[in-house]
């Protein structure tokens, strides 16, 4: 009796089940991005300015400290840990989407609430991945130039004019390239998943790389478009962020409901 009990059961999935998009679903999800801005006002705009404050302080920090030569890896990396800053933003476009009124009190303790210890640790893992990023960015520049210290516009016209800083160049963006799509692979899905779903973070990683294995193109796609937009805001020295951040983190949020199934109970 137990075991006919047992088996008539339906057993609990670990995993969501991953939806097919396209790249119409991204250009859908970026519409649905500008669109919550719209209607979010400031609580959007919010995140933007804190992060590019945050950006600011970065590099006048780089740049006091004469430490000139990380500016640009400290700047094209500190997008890493963007996802924990966007949880408010993920919020945001959840209570748009229910027609929910929006509030600082509910909108940051839906924050500090959502995914518990686990959201902590994908915090620790997406920080100490921005670690490993710009330790690589050093010994890539040690290896080629040693440990001389060098202006900003002596690199560039290195690169631009030597064999030497054309490679250094060219291997340290193709370095930066596989270590920003492992992370686009590891966190695309998974900080929205443990803010929506509350599952283990192990289980959220996973999902989302195999999100991301599912739909290679529309994926690549996003990740391009992300990476266009941070570079406008590294170009503008972190003013574009502003509105940038909030748009990507909205979002990431649309391509998430897209791209993973919602679960029975949702």
């Amino acid at each position: 009796m137990e075991q006919a009990k047992s088996a008539a059961t339906p057993k609990k999935k670990l995993y969501p089940d991953i939806n097919t998009i396209t790249k119409d679903d991204i250009r859908g999800a970026l519409k649905d991005g500008l669109a919550d801005i719209r209607k979010a006002g400031f609580y959007s705009i919010f995140f933007g300015l804190f992060y590019a404050v945050a950006g600011w302080i970065l590099l006048y920090l780089v740049f006091t400290f004469e430490i000139s030569i990380y500016a640009y890896p400290l700047t094209m990396g500190f997008p890493l840990i963007a996802p924990f800053i966007a949880a408010g933003l993920y919020e945001i476009s959840r209570r748009n989407a229910r027609g929910e009124a929006l509030d600082w009190p509910g909108i940051l303790t839906s924050v500090k609430n959502a995914g518990g210890h686990d959201l902590s640790w994908m915090a620790v893992i997406t920080v100490f991945a921005y670690i490993i990023w710009v330790d690589v960015a050093a010994a890539i520049y040690i290896g080629f130039f040693g440990l001389k210290k060098m202006e900003v516009t002596t690199l560039l016209e290195l690169i631009s004019s030597t064999p030497k800083g054309m490679m250094f160049f060219v291997v340290g963006n193709t370095v930066g390239a596989i270590l920003a799509l492992i992370m686009f692979s590891l966190t695309s899905s998974s900080f929205p998943l443990l803010f929506d779903r509350g599952l283990d973070f192990v289980s959220a990683m996973i999902t989302s790389v195999k999100a991301v294995k599912t739909n290679k193109g529309p994926m690549l796609f996003w990740l391009l478009t992300i990476f266009v937009l941070m570079f406008i805001s590294v170009v503008t020295v972190f003013v574009a962020l502003i509105v940038v951040l909030p748009l990507l983190g909205h979002t990431t949020w649309h391509v998430y409901r897209r791209q993973i199934a919602r679960a029975e109970t949702a």
